[in-house]
């Protein structure tokens, strides 16, 4: 069995030991920042065209059982990935958040995902919704129209 399957598979029985300990409640964006320095990362997989493909795989693996297959967090304690307020964060804030954990909250530390994994995740996040609040194609829901706003084209 190759090295990163085991460390995946361990993380994910790990993150779920952590999360049936964790208190119940529902992460929230409010109050959970990333320091400025992580945010302002830039992620160093986006210009790799595989890195959306792998993200969705590790996601399937260690994400989906809080944040659902469709990221919307529905029937289960994870947050809505799919929300502005997620979205609207840099690559660096999620890189950090998904690395550090929000224990607090429910949500584990990845920080012994490899590196690159933890950005390629952020890459599938993107595909979740875009910055207006639109549903993806992939999340099954209908997308909305938003009136245009002087931050939608907001670099990220």
């Amino acid at each position: 069995m190759p090295l990163k399957t085991v460390v995946i598979s361990v993380l994910a029985l790990f993150s779920l030991a952590c999360m049936a300990s964790a208190r119940g409640t529902q992460p929230t964006t409010e109050k959970w920042q990333a320091p400025p320095d992580a945010a302002a990362k830039p992620n160093p997989e986006i210009s790799n065209p595989s890195a959306g493909a792998t993200g969705r795989k590790l996601f399937t693996r260690t994400c989906i059982v809080c944040h659902a297959e469709d990221g919307s967090g529905q029937d289960s304690r994870g947050a809505n990935l799919r929300l502005r307020e997620v979205q609207t964060q840099s690559d660096g804030a999620l890189f950090w958040k998904i690395t550090n954990g929000n224990t607090d909250h429910g949500m584990p530390a990845f920080a012994a995902l490899p590196e690159a994994s933890r950005w390629d995740i952020v890459i599938f996040l993107r595909t979740l919704s875009d910055i207006n609040g639109h549903m993806s194609e992939s999340s099954g829901e209908h997308k909305k129209e938003a009136p245009p706003t002087s931050d939608n084209h907001k670099q990220r």
